[in-house]
């Protein structure tokens, strides 16, 4: 009777949680709408869908992580189909409230009759479910701390807690690897979770606004917002003469996937992708723990998720990357299905298909890295005649299909179009072998080949090199069988795939460019991490003989290294040293203006308030917009849905009919732009000025 109990407590569950989402809704409750709609919207479907797929050999963490991927998959699908087929049956908005509602809730409550008539097991929180212990308390307050001290930061400039916060979770991480009685090992998926929403909140919840990081999310969010405008998503908006608008506007985690969010939890846009998508992208190191577990145990699999998470692409770069946090989720999903060996074949190739389908539709460099690899896994199994039932050759031909034919007949083929605008890029940039800076700047301070500014970086930059020292060993190891690491024969070929990979994004010129070598490095460590760990392991083994000894001290050595290594990352050290730092949330209060917009996209209110003014009061469509460089690609694509401004320089000539567009660092410092520009701007006029933020117009 206790299977049945459990299914019908699921489906009386379900009923009563849809419930009170209607409520929510219809009563727009503050907070309840959002926390409870987002949850239920995000895990239900894919629970459901989980147990309809029998999925039973998952155990808890992993239904849980699957749960919320199909979850996702099915948003971005099922909202992909509302918008396609009521927009063709006649409806001018199908992805409005009410039809997204009807539709979305009918399917959850049909899943769920489904679950109860077919006598499908729910047990998901049961005896023994995961984070029960008290030792994990201190780590589910570090988001709680981390959101606390981002207000005093944004309000008070006091960036005291979050100091505090960046030491606690050294502290934590050292106590949770040295002693097992403080910090047991069932406590380490909550903990790489509460982590990773420290890192991410305390990176995103930075001002009022988007900050971009130096990253994608201006476009992202322009091409959202054109999404959610006309409630309907087209493959052929106006935006595809432009190919790099084009090939976001294919992407349908960054414009449905939002939309939905934004209406049904009636969230403003700015905080769909500043709270809602890094929360996703904080099950990523949590997948990556689980699919390392196996082969290098709990405590290796959790530092390596540390580290993961301590180099800072992972809360400052990928803030500004949503489309890119969204699909590491499907990737490492992927992932964790292609080297499960608990799946059967029916279910492992439904998992594949739909979290496929999720990465090609969620972020075409992704989905190209995937293909690499799985062509990889292919031309071994075929070389060696070794047939892998984890992926197979129709497998490997299915997502080729998948993913070519999204990108040949979206936006007119727009991100076909940049694959091999990529491609002629790198061939064009092979006759600069020779030079150094062809691989760019990042890639030269990765090899030790540029001068540290200070005695801080030095440091800084030898404890990242330690890192990757250790990845080589551990990779010597690996190949030498040196190491405990369980890894079948596939897994071997992987990572060798991605050294190889590694070594080309550094010879080849061009090649780290394409994707930007921080976002490579920061892919690629989804399996350098592991090797990371397995070098310390290597390294202890050639000094000590006992096999309990060289646990211990290599966990010492990881641990001298990667607090060390954290605290440089994060910011920290510079902060309390005075030294430049590149940390928003510790540093911004010591920043200049023009600092904060050119290198880190970082706008005021006003400056917002006056970009929202120029898209409403002044038809830029019949005029010509001029600013800088760095309010041209980052608050008027934001918040003025303006694509083009020209960058004013030395030799600008305002033309009749021109508007000007002034920021903070503009005025205040007199910086990013010639000053020989601003007497000029004494002949036109100012139509408008809120202290932060001038515009002008040249009639």
């Amino acid at each position: 009777m206790e299977p049945v109990a459990r299914k019908t407590n699921f489906l009386i569950f379900t009923l009563f949680l849809q419930i009170i989402v209607f409520v929510t809704v219809i009563l727009d409750i503050p907070i309840a709408r959002q926390v409870i709609g987002f949850v239920y919207f995000t895990f239900v479907p894919g629970l459901i869908i989980t147990k309809l797929l029998r999925l039973n050999e998952l155990d808890r963490l992993e239904t849980v992580l699957f749960s919320v991927g199909f979850g996702v998959v099915f948003l971005i699908f099922s909202g992909f189909f509302i918008s396609e087929a009521l927009f063709l049956l006649g409806f001018s908005r199908p992805l409005s409230l009410i039809p997204l509602m009807i539709i979305l809730s009918s399917f959850v409550i049909f899943g769920a009759v489904l679950v109860h008539l077919r006598r499908v097991d729910i047990n998901l929180f049961g005896e023994g479910t995961l984070f029960r212990s008290f030792h994990a308390v201190p780590f589910a307050c570090l988001p709680i701390l981390a959101v606390v001290g981002v207000m005093c930061v944004n309000i008070y400039q006091n960036n005291l807690i979050l100091l505090f916060v960046i030491i606690l979770i050294s502290v934590l991480f050292s106590i949770a690897v040295i002693r097992k009685e403080l910090s047991p090992s069932s406590v380490y998926p909550f903990a790489v979770i509460m982590i990773a929403l420290c890192l991410l909140y305390h990176s995103s919840l930075i001002s009022n606004n988007l900050v971009s990081f130096n990253s994608d999310v201006p476009a992202e969010y322009f091409v959202f917002k054109i999404t959610q405008n006309a409630a309907h998503w087209s493959s052929t908006p106006s935006i595809i003469q432009d190919v790099g608008y084009g090939r976001l506007n294919a992407m349908l985690s960054i414009t449905i996937l939002p939309t939905i969010y934004s209406t049904l939890l009636n969230l403003d846009p700015t905080w769909v992708f500043k709270v809602l998508f890094p929360t996703i992208f904080s099950l990523v190191p949590l997948c990556l723990y689980r699919l390392w577990e196996p082969n290098i145990g709990k405590k290796g699999a959790f530092i390596a998720a540390f580290l993961f998470m301590a180099n800072m692409t992972f809360f400052t770069e990928m803030v500004g990357l949503n489309r890119q946090m969204v699909a590491e989720l499907f990737f490492v999903l992927l992932l964790l299905v292609i080297f499960s060996k608990k799946l059967k074949t029916l279910g492992r190739t439904t998992c594949f298909i739909v979290f496929n389908a999720g990465l090609v539709v969620s972020h075409y460099g992704l989905a190209e890295i995937f293909l690499l690899f799985i062509l990889v896994f292919v031309i071994y199994s075929i070389l060696m005649r070794r047939p892998n039932r984890s992926l197979t050759v129709s497998m490997a031909v299915l997502f080729f299909t998948i993913m070519f034919s999204w990108y040949l007949y979206t936006s007119n083929a727009s991100v076909f179009s940049s694959f091999v605008s990529y491609g002629n890029y790198v061939y064009g940039q092979l006759n600069q072998f020779l030079t150094p800076g062809s691989r760019g700047q990042e890639v030269l301070t990765g090899l030790g080949l540029t001068t540290p500014p200070t005695i801080w970086n030095s440091f800084g930059r030898a404890f990242a090199y330690l890192t990757e020292i250790l990845v080589v060993l551990g990779f010597i190891g690996l190949i030498t069988k040196r190491t405990g690491a369980h890894f079948e024969k596939e897994q071997y070929v992987l990572s060798t795939t991605v050294v190889i990979l590694l070594v080309l994004l550094v010879l080849v010129p061009g090649l780290a460019n394409t994707l930007g070598i921080t976002r490579f490095y920061h892919v690629l460590l989804f399996f350098l991490a592991a090797l990371c760990v397995l070098g310390a392991e290597f390294l202890t083994s050639l000094v000590f003989k006992q096999q309990h000894l060289q646990k211990i001290v290599a966990s010492i050595f990881l641990l001298g290294v990667l607090v060390p290594y954290f605290l440089f990352q994060s910011g920290l050290v510079y902060e309390v040293t005075g030294s430049q730092s590149y940390s928003l949330p510790l540093s911004m209060h010591r920043m200049s203006q023009s600092f904060l917009r050119s290198q880190l996209g970082c706008f005021d209110e006003s400056e917002v308030l006056g970009a929202s003014w120029l898209s409403k009061s002044i038809d830029t469509q019949s005029s010509k917009l001029y600013s800088d460089a760095s309010s041209a690609y980052d608050v008027l694509i934001d918040y003025g849905m303006i694509r083009f401004a020209e960058i004013i320089s030395n030799v600008t000539v305002f033309s009749e009919n021109s508007i000007v567009y002034l920021n903070r660092a503009n005025l205040v410092e007199k910086t990013g732009m010639p000053t020989s520009v601003l007497p000029i701007l004494d002949f036109t006029d100012k139509v408008y000025s809120n202290g932060g933020c001038e515009i002008y117009n040249n009639p």
